[in-house]
């Protein structure tokens, strides 16, 4: 199969696998294969922990134990690229393949220019997402707007403009999606201004957007996104891993249809987070300088930061100004330095905003900035790009910053 032939409609043949993964258990299968042919030493996919709500990264070694990772779960707000670039120490001792959304596709592309993951050693297993829940917040939400027991909780879906939530039972109740987000409830605030929903800068891009007809809930959408996708859905087609079929016209256009109208809702809540920010950068940061006198300094942000990688960090260099544990700078300059670091970079995850204990936009602060960087640079942070990183070398183009 060349990577010329792009898209289909497939689902496994495993029966277990079938059963317990979303829309076929495609996903599942194509990663059981990577570990049982030798082509990877491990993946990288997310499990239950505690309950439905928290959401555990796991490095599964053994092909019977990828099963585990079968499934959706929308409050996993996790950006697996930290876990890949800081604990596997950027696949520099295995290779590795990673079942990623669309921000984890990018933040990992960005570290691979950074050298900080080895692309020869990393496969990309992308899926598509409408946005992820903040795990807190949804159990209130399901408890109190849709008076339903958070507990029995099995399944929750965005379709159709809603975010329908279903119980053990078998009950299931939906609200209109935009309707929760006017209210403060729904998607995380990134996720709700992310620009890439179909991870087309990963190898494979698999989810259940346009699959209509017989299939209808039993299959998944397939993308070749790249020749490594095409050879590897080609080996699982050979083995007879999975079933696939040419997809339905209709379907391809529908798929197209729900991707542009996530991004249109994208953009609208991009309009209401930048009003105001038309400025320079410094403007951005005088806006929001009310919620930067909150910063306390306790690092999180920076921590939690796939794409602050620093070893030896300047904010806590020794020297007249500041010591480690004494005098850090003052807010904003705090958020300044970080953002000469990483701002180029950033992919809009949100990891930052998840920790703050001050509950400071961060991420809507950098992603606003991120988007000055872009329309000056033309530069798409966590795609393929023939643009030279942005700072790396003398440009004019930085007067206009």
């Amino acid at each position: 199969m060349s990577a010329n032939e792009k898209m289909y409609y497939a689902y496994s043949t495993i029966d277990d696998i079938r059963n317990k993964g979303e829309y076929g258990g495609v996903v599942t299968t194509i990663l059981k294969h990577l570990l049982e042919s030798g082509t990877v030493d491990a993946v990288v996919g997310v499990e239950e922990g505690h309950d439905l709500y928290d959401a555990v990264p796991c490095l599964v070694t053994k092909p019977e134990n990828v099963i585990k990772t079968a499934g959706s779960i929308h409050c996993g707000t996790l950006n697996l690229a930290k876990f890949i670039s800081k604990y596997l120490d950027g696949c520099r001792d295995m290779k590795i393949a990673v079942s990623c959304k669309p921000c984890d596709a990018m933040t990992i592309r960005e570290l691979i220019k950074r050298g900080k993951i080895i692309a020869d050693n990393i496969i990309l297993i992308g899926v598509n997402c409408g946005g992820t829940l903040p795990p807190i917040p949804t159990i209130k939400m399901i408890r109190d707007v849709y008076g339903l027991d958070p507990k029995k909780v099995v399944k929750e879906e965005i379709s159709k403009g809603e975010l329908i939530i279903e119980t053990e039972d078998g009950e299931k109740k939906a609200f209109a999606i935009e309707e929760l987000e006017k209210d403060g409830m729904g998607r995380r605030e990134n996720c709700q201004r992310c620009n890439l929903k179909i991870p087309f800068n990963a190898d494979l891009a698999l989810g259940n957007w346009g699959v209509i007809g017989s299939l209808d809930g039993k299959a998944t959408f397939v993308e070749v996104l790249s020749d490594k996708g095409a050879e590897i859905l080609g080996d699982v087609i050979d083995e007879g891993l999975i079933e696939v079929e040419e997809p339905i016209e209709k379907g391809i256009e529908i798929r197209e249809k729900i991707n542009n109208a996530l991004l249109n809702a994208s953009q609208a809540k991009k309009d209401v987070d930048y009003c105001g920010t038309t400025g320079d950068i410094i403007d951005v940061f005088y806006k929001y300088d009310e919620e930067f006198s909150k910063c306390m300094k306790c690092y999180g942000c920076r921590e939690a930061c796939p794409l602050c990688f620093c070893e030896d960090c300047c904010l806590e260099a020794e020297g007249p100004e500041w010591v480690p544990g004494g005098y850090t700078p003052a807010a904003p300059f705090f958020h300044l330095t970080r953002m000469v670091h990483m701002v180029d970079a950033c992919t809009n995850c949100g990891q930052c905003s998840e920790v703050c204990p001050c509950e400071i936009p961060v991420s809507k602060v950098w992603n606003t900035v991120n988007n000055k960087i872009r329309e000056v640079y033309g530069y798409i942070p966590g795609f393929d790009s023939e643009n030279r990183i942005p700072f790396t070398e003398h440009s004019s183009k930085a007067k206009k910053l």
